[in-house]
């Protein structure tokens, strides 16, 4: 057996020994590659985790877009119509009274089914959407304001020819409820006109709001429609 040279480190096992006899530099050096390598695997690993999250995020934020979208896209708009004097325009089926405007307390008997006039109470319904059916006498008030008043046989009227009704309202100056005992489906009532229809897609409903939605000709114009009483089951 050779012997070994004194402080110098032998082992039978060859890679083993080529360890040994790397030198300290060779050794750092390899150390730090190997740093190196790991450093620039964790650093992909990360670009790829910010790639990943930024797809992520710019597909959610393209989805959010799209639904706001979509929303403004869909959503019915309020139909418009003009504040004006009435012009006496002939509409087929529209009957029109004569009503006194006071303010009273109670009840009131009144002479047409919705009443389209007459005698009310101090207090006017807030206008807007209701699925309940409202009192008399705070909704002539609304009326007398130059509101429609838009009643539905709830019974008669279907949720798809609800939502074709509500297409035909404007954004204010209305009130929708149902009502029970009308002598048709459907009935619009403004200060001393009122017609009966029969359905929803009635040419007419468009007609009766441009000669009486906020007609300039009823006892109180331009009179606000909101601000005092909301009434059951008021959803906008």
């Amino acid at each position: 057996m050779t012997p070994t040279s004194p402080g110098k480190r032998t082992s039978g096992n060859p890679a083993t020994q080529a360890e040994i006899t790397l030198t300290v530099k060779q050794q750092r050096e390899r150390q730090k590659q190997e740093k190196l390598a790991e450093y620039q695997r964790q650093l992909a690993k990360r670009r790829r985790g910010k790639l990943m999250w930024w797809i992520v995020g710019s597909t959610a934020a393209i989805v959010v877009i799209g639904l706001v979208v979509a929303s403004i896209v869909l959503t019915p708009r309020a139909a418009s119509y003009t504040a004006q004097n009435s012009t006496g325009a002939e509409i087929e089926g529209v009957e029109t009274f004569t009503n006194e405007t006071t303010h009273v307390e109670g009840t009131v008997d009144y002479a047409q089914t919705p009443p389209a006039g007459g005698p009310h109470n101090q207090y006017w319904l807030n206008c807007g959407v209701y699925d309940q059916p409202q009192t008399n006498e705070n909704a002539v008030h609304s009326l007398e304001h130059g509101a429609i008043w838009v009643t539905y046989d709830a019974d008669a009227v279907s949720a798809d020819e609800l939502a074709e009704l509500k297409t035909h309202l404007p954004s204010s100056y209305v009130v929708l409820s149902p009502y029970e005992g009308l002598p048709s489906p459907i009935v619009l009532s403004g200060w001393n006109a009122q017609l009966q229809l029969d359905d929803a897609s009635d040419t007419r409903i468009p007609e009766f709001f441009e000669e009486y939605w906020r007609s300039q000709n009823v006892p109180e114009p331009n009179a606000t429609c909101s601000g005092a009483i909301d009434g059951p089951g008021k959803q906008s």
